[in-house]
């Protein structure tokens, strides 16, 4: 196999909108810089390409088009572009979700570019490569923002004033990172990292790509004289990570900003370090991608629904909130809003892409915990990387226990029950259908 590596600046330009918050937050400086990290493979017969960006989201309607530019840049099938956001909480607005966010289309057309570019500079790099795997445990940076309270209910991220009202946390966090090792030629090694917990420890309107960002420097900074100096260039694809986040919300420490978002890129880093040097090597030789739908059955709103929601919308944006206004009335709101003009069911595409024994599963969404293990823990492939937010960002996909609870997630996802196991079971088919093919 050949891989290769290239990595683009994409830091939009001040006064651009950031994504998150149902408020608008406009850019004002820049903490660190943004980046598009791009990995190539190839065995001769097929290539694919792996795109990791620090942007919060993508929808999938946008990642489509931008995958179909990055096939007619390079002259591969669409189905072999695979591209995840590692979802920092202080970057641009790429999608616009209806009446909420707005992007700076001078900026977006530059993103597209650049995106095209950085795949085709990573398949110009390709050298032979020899592939390792190993995995570590990154303890103490990440927790279920999910609690069960004393009174029975569910609560998500509690208010410290409810800290004495939390009975336990409602499930663990998964602490293995997962490191794919990448050998070449002449060239500097490529260090492949998966781990999966929110990058929202920062905020403000500082644009950053969180911990993520200080994980890569750490990492290369650390491992400057591997391979005969040239060192290694890292590319991290979060994991499964819509139920935890940086911090225990059933402590009193509060933990954020830029120094803690800096301690969580020195954890992962050292993680990987600690299994750096005795990565297992394993068989690299066929590059294989394929992509499905899965159809999903959405949370619409009535029509009476759908009205309330617009008034509180626009109350909410105006500052004029309406007496016992709670947060999660405005999560609702925005979904209803949302699907508004939605059919009753969607189609999410499901792409996997790897070689040899090592695989990538792209959820178009943010995945639970839950999901993640499942699919690590039942793929036929010795590793297996499940990535957030690649090629789409269709929101929670929420395990059906919880979407039978109150709480931010089960609220927001646009889905119905049934949503988890689906992605589970399809990415499965997927991942177990490619075995078969590249073992004949």
């Amino acid at each position: 196999m050949k891989a290769g590596f290239a990595k683009i600046d994409i830091t939009p330009p001040l006064g651009a909108h950031l994504n998150g918050y149902y408020k608008i937050r406009v850019a004002d400086h820049v903490i660190e810089p943004l980046y598009a990290s791009a990995v190539a493979y190839s065995d001769g017969e097929n290539t694919v390409v792996t795109i990791s960006l620090d942007i919060s989201e993508i929808l999938q309607v946008d990642t489509d088009y931008i995958r179909g530019e990055v096939a007619t840049r390079t002259g591969l099938p669409q189905e072999a572009v695979f591209i995840a956001c590692t979802h920092p909480h202080t970057a641009p607005v790429i999608s616009e979700i209806r009446g909420f966010f707005k992007r700076d289309e001078a900026y977006y057309s530059i993103f597209v570019r650049k995106i095209c570019d950085v795949a085709q500079l990573a398949i110009q790099d390709m050298k032979e490569a020899k592939a390792y795997i190993a995995r570590a445990q990154a303890k103490g940076i990440s927790f279920v923002r999910r609690f069960r309270m004393k009174d029975g209910s569910c609560c998500t991220n509690p208010k410290p004033e409810q800290r004495d009202d939390i009975l336990e946390p409602i499930g663990t966090p998964d602490e293995t990172v997962q490191l794919v090792k990448l050998k070449r030629d002449g060239a500097a090694d490529i260090a492949i990292v998966n781990f999966g917990t929110h990058p929202d420890v920062i905020g403000g309107t500082g644009i950053c790509p969180d911990w993520p960002g200080y994980l890569r420097d750490n990492l290369e900074r650390a491992l400057a004289d591997e391979a005969n100096g040239m060192g290694v260039r890292v590319i991290f694809f979060n994991g499964a990570q819509g139920d935890v986040i940086h911090l225990d919300r059933a402590s009193k420490v509060k933990l954020g900003g830029v120094t803690h978002s800096r301690h969580m890129g020195r954890v992962l880093a050292g993680a990987v370090l600690s299994v750096y040097t005795y990565a297992e090597e394993i068989d690299s030789s066929k590059v294989f991608y394929k992509q499905k739908y899965a159809t999903v059955n959405l949370n619409k709103g009535t029509e009476e629904q759908v009205k309330w929601a617009h008034i509180l919308d626009e109350r909410y944006i105006r500052d004029d909130l309406p007496d016992g206004f709670v947060f999660n009335d405005i999560v609702r709101a925005r979904r209803y809003i949302r699907l508004e003009l939605k059919d009753a069911t969607d189609e999410l595409n499901i792409v996997c892409v790897g070689f040899g024994n090592v695989a990538f599963v792209g959820l178009p969404g943010e995945p639970f915990t839950e999901i993640g293990r499942q699919i690590k823990a039942r793929s036929p492939f010795r590793i297996t990387l499940p990535c957030c937010n690649a090629n789409g960002s269709e929101g929670y996909f929420v395990t059906d226990d919880a979407l039978m609870e109150d709480g931010y997630e089960s609220t927001s996802t646009l889905f119905k029950p049934g949503v988890a196991n689906t992605m589970i079971h399809k990415s499965l088919e997927i991942l177990d259908e490619l075995k078969k093919e590249i073992e004949q």
